[in-house]
């Protein structure tokens, strides 16, 4: 059964969170926007959500939008599942949201 649950970016001690769901097997990896609960869509190439692989290649694609260094961030929570939650060290909610983009995402 689905919970509902609003998510958002938040600030963290030195640095920012956010949720993320995670959609695998796509033919590139892309941020592709914000679902109506504050969550960040996103596909990966690489599959299962939960494999080290995928996690590896969620945490290249976040640094590079975000333009910090990998080991800035960090899965802080759903490591083996789809659904996740992101911190971020050295970076602030409003550097989040403009480096992303604030496009709504399909369901």
């Amino acid at each position: 059964m689905a919970q509902n649950r609003k998510f958002e970016i938040t600030d963290a001690r030195g640095g920012a969170a956010f949720a993320v769901r995670v959609v695998t097997r796509a033919a590139a990896a892309e941020i592709v926007g914000t679902q109506d609960d504050g969550t960040l869509k996103i596909r990966l190439v690489s599959s299962p959500a939960g494999d080290p692989a995928a996690n590896q290649e969620l945490i290249n694609l976040l640094a590079e939008k975000l333009q910090v260094s990998k080991d800035r961030i960090e899965i802080v929570a759903g490591a083996n599942g789809r659904e996740k939650v992101i911190s971020v060290e050295g970076i602030t909610t409003a550097d989040v949201e403009e480096r992303i983009g604030g496009r709504r995402a399909e369901d």
